[in-house]
């Protein structure tokens, strides 16, 4: 049987940690290998992005965006790196 938490906010949080993790791990290989097909491969980023949203209330009217996510191949190790260290501490 599976242990842990299974809490939304502890899942959103690990992608988030990852996200981050994966986001330095992108910007050390951009700093550190040489111009190469790995490299261009490693770094290459799409942005899905979202927005801007517009609400109006008639007494009140906000927007919201436009709200985007760099996804990179080391954005997605980052992740699985930051769940592997989740599931070993709890």
């Amino acid at each position: 049987m599976a242990t842990g938490p299974r809490r939304p906010m502890f899942h959103l949080g690990v992608l988030v940690a990852g996200f981050v993790l994966g986001g330095f791990l992108n910007a050390l290989v951009k700093a550190v290998m040489p111009d190469s097909v790995a490299k261009q491969v490693f770094t290459y980023t799409t942005s899905p992005s979202l927005g801007p949203v517009s609400l109006d209330l008639l007494v009140l009217s906000f927007t919201l965006g436009p709200f985007a996510v760099n996804v990179s191949p080391l954005a997605i190790i980052g992740v699985i790196i930051a769940y592997l260290i989740a599931r070993s501490l709890f």
